[in-house]
C-alpha cells in the first residue's frame, strides 16, 4: 500500500490524492444509492453546469496562491455580463448582428479586467488585507449593479448566443469546452511562466519575493487582473446559460469556488496548489451535488454538506501535516 501511495504521488502529485478518494467515494456511494446515477445523463448534467462554477473557481484559485482572496468574484462576473447586455440591446437586442456580440464580449472582459485591476492596485499599493479590500469591492460592484439595473435583470440576446450556453460541439457541452480551454490555460500560466512562479514566491513569502528582486506590486495587480477576466468569461457563460442578467446570479457560488480550491490541494496561506487537482475536485463537488438531486434532498442540504465537506477537508489536511511532522521527527 505504501509503495503504491508513493508511486501515485510520483506520479500524478500528493495534492491529487484528495480529489481521487473523494471521486471514488461519491461514485461509489451514489452509485449503489441512486439507480440512475451512474448515467449518461447525469453526467451530462454536470458538464452543462460545471462550467459556471469551474470558471469563477479559476478566478479565485490565482488571488487565493498568493495568499489572498478575491470576494468579489461573483459580482464582477455579473457586472461584466451587464456590461455584455447593454451592448446586444444598444445594438438592437435580439437582432443585434455578430459584429455587436463581438464588441459585447470585449466590453465584458474590459469590465472584468477593470474591476480586478483597480482590486489588486488597492491590495498592492496600500498593503491593506485582501479580505477587506475585495469585501469592499463585493458592496460596491453589488450596489453600482443594483442602481444601474434598479434591481431588475436583463433579457432578450439574440438567438446565436444561447448555443454558448446550452449547445454542443462533437458530443460535447460548448460551455465545457471554454472552460477547459481556461483550465489549459491557467495550467501552463502556473507551471511555464515567470507570473506563475512569481505569485506562488508571493503566497509562499511576500518579504522573501521583494527582497529576491520580484515586483511584487506589479505581480499582484496582475493576479487581480487576470481573476476579473476570468470572472467576465463566467459572466459571458452565464449570460447564455440563462438568457438574462441580474446582478444576484451565481451569489452561492463564492464559498463554493473556495471549498473546490482547498479540495483540491491550495493551501489557504497561499504558496502552493495546482489547476488540474482542483479540477477533480470540481467534477466531485458538481458529482454530489447531482447525486443529492437525484435522491430528491433538498437543494440547500447540498450546500449544507458542502460546508461540512470544507471542515473535513481542512481538518484532515490539519491532521495529516501533523502527522507527517511527527514522523520526521520519530526518523
Amino acid at each position: 500500500m505504501k509503495t503504491f501511495v508513493q508511486k501515485f504521488n510520483a506520479t500524478f502529485g500528493a495534492d491529487m490524492g484528495g480529489p481521487v478518494i473523494a471521486f471514488i467515494a461519491v461514485m461509489l456511494i451514489f452509485g449503489l444509492a441512486a439507480d440512475n446515477f451512474l448515467s449518461f445523463g447525469t453526467f451530462g448534467s454536470v458538464a452543462f453546469q460545471l462550467p459556471e462554477l469551474g470558471l469563477l473557481t479559476l478566478a479565485m484559485l490565482l488571488p487565493l496562491l498568493t495568499g489572498g482572496i478575491n470576494l468579489s468574484i461573483t459580482f464582477t462576473a455579473n457586472l461584466s455580463g451587464l456590461a455584455a447586455a447593454w451592448v446586444l440591446q444598444a445594438h438592437g437586442g435580439a437582432d443585434a448582428p455578430l459584429s455587436a456580440f463581438v464588441f459585447a464580449c470585449v466590453a465584458a472582459l474590459v469590465t472584468g479586467a477593470a474591476a480586478g485591476a483597480l482590486t489588486g492596485a488597492a491590495i498592492a499599493y496600500t498593503r491593506a488585507h485582501p479580505i477587506l479590500v475585495t469585501l469592499s469591492m463585493m458592496i460596491f460592484l453589488r450596489g453600482l449593479g443594483e442602481f444601474l439595473t434598479r434591481g431588475g435583470d436583463v433579457s432578450g440576446f439574440p438567438a446565436y448566443v444561447a448555443p454558448i450556453g446550452h449547445g454542443s460541439f462533437l458530443g460535447l457541452p460548448i460551455p465545457l469546452l471554454i472552460f477547459l480551454v481556461c483550465v489549459a490555460v491557467w495550467h501552463v500560466l502556473l507551471t511555464r511562466s515567470k507570473l506563475g512562479f512569481g505569485l506562488l514566491m508571493i503566497g509562499s513569502n511576500m518579504d522573501a519575493a521583494d527582497y529576491s528582486g520580484l515586483n511584487t506590486r506589479k505581480i499582484v495587480v496582475l493576479v487581480y487582473t487576470l481573476s476579473g477576466i476570468m470572472c467576465a468569461v463566467a459572466g459571458i457563460i452565464m449570460l447564455a446559460r440563462f438568457n438574462s442578467v441580474r446582478v444576484g446570479h451565481g451569489e452561492s457560488y463564492l464559498l463554493i469556488t473556495v471549498l473546490a480550491a482547498f479540495l483540491g490541494g491550495v493551501n489557504p496561506f497561499g504558496g502552493f496548489g495546482r489547476v488540474l487537482p482542483v479540477f477533480v475536485a470540481l467534477v466531485v463537488l458538481q458529482l454530489l451535488s447531482s447525486g443529492l438531486n437525484l435522491m430528491g434532498a433538498n437543494q440547500h442540504l447540498a450546500t449544507a454538506l458542502w460546508g461540512v465537506l470544507m471542515i473535513v477537508v481542512m481538518a484532515a489536511r490539519t491532521l495529516a501535516s501533523h502527522y507527517r511532522i511527527f514522523t520526521r521527527k520519530k526518523a
